[in-house]
């Protein structure tokens, strides 16, 4: 076999790809990890509610799992960015930013999204830090702390629900007109969350840590942590352009066993689950593993 040749490449080394890779490398399968080195989460200071590693860091995790990967000889790592991939008849072939090319029978894309960050000064600073995306994952550290939701409708009241049993002192910034009905202003009043509709213009804060929210009338608000939903986009085009489908939502659809709507093309992680959690990436990553074992042994078996 040739060396630039695979039985499995997979797009991505985070939590996702890494767990994948273990499975194949456990059951001796060629396999392929093309990793940039740059995970969404490299800002957040600590990784919670995942089981035997609460309140490491994301890199701690990290290491450990590709220390654990290296292990297994079958599988290799290529540092890179991969810009390109196509079918061929062999499967298919996946071009890196360095030039050089690779193919495989199956792929993995575990690549995960990019978030794109509003054009509000020190937002991108404080994002994984003090302004966070999900109560599960952050929400513990800061509870009882003065908090702003940034969000509006029923984005903003699922958030508050959650983020009320964590403190009860919460208000909602909709940085425009509120998008609330008489039911849902009534139960904000029944648990004295505030709204406040003037948009955003600044977040003061001390290396990633809020202390004010500037807004574009002048007047400022003092909080401790905020709560932010924001759009995203897949990490590369590589998927669309093989022909998965992508869901209303924005991500790649897949089935149960991860497998996408291209035939030998899975996908796990952030880029296929809006439950943005290591635990959730790294189940998904097995199951995404064992199944392509499962699809190879019944091609030669």
């Amino acid at each position: 076999m040739d060396k630039n040749s695979f039985e499995v490449i997979i797009i991505g080394g985070s939590y996702a790809g890494l767990s994948a890779a273990l499975t194949l490398g456990r059951s001796l399968r060629k396999t392929l990890i093309i990793d940039a080195g740059k995970p969404c989460n490299r800002q957040t200071p600590h990784s919670h509610n995942f089981l035997t590693q609460d309140g490491r860091t994301p890199q701690e995790i990290t290491s450990i799992a590709k220390e654990q990967v290296s292990k297994y000889e079958s599988v290799k790592f290529y540092k890179g960015l991969a810009v390109g991939g196509k079918r061929i008849s062999e499967g298919f072939e996946i071009t890196t930013d360095q030039g050089e090319s690779f193919t495989a029978k199956k792929l993995v894309y575990a690549a995960g999204i990019k978030d794109l960050m509003p054009a509000i000064k020190g937002f991108p600073e404080c994002w994984g830090i003090s302004v966070i995306h999900c109560p599960y994952c952050h929400g513990y550290e800061h509870r009882n702390k003065k908090t702003a939701l940034i969000a509006n409708g029923e984005r903003a009241m699922h958030l508050a629900s959650l983020v009320n049993n964590l403190s009860k002192e919460l208000t909602i910034l909709t940085a425009e007109k509120h998008q609330f009905d008489e039911e849902q202003l009534q139960k904000l009043e029944n648990n004295n969350i505030n709204i406040i509709e003037e948009e955003i213009d600044e977040i003061k804060h001390q290396g990633g840590q809020l202390e004010r929210i500037i807004f574009k009338d002048g007047s400022e608000e003092a909080f401790e942590v905020a709560y932010a939903a924001i759009p995203f986009e897949q990490n590369s085009t590589i998927p669309m352009d093989l022909g998965c489908n992508i869901t209303e939502q924005g991500y790649i659809e897949v089935n149960p066993m991860q497998k996408t709507t291209v035939d030998g093309v899975f996908a796990c992680g952030d880029s296929s689950s809006m439950l943005r959690a290591v635990s959730m990436a790294v189940n998904g990553g097995h199951i995404t593993g064992a199944i392509i074992n499962k699809e190879l042994t019944e091609e030669c078996f």
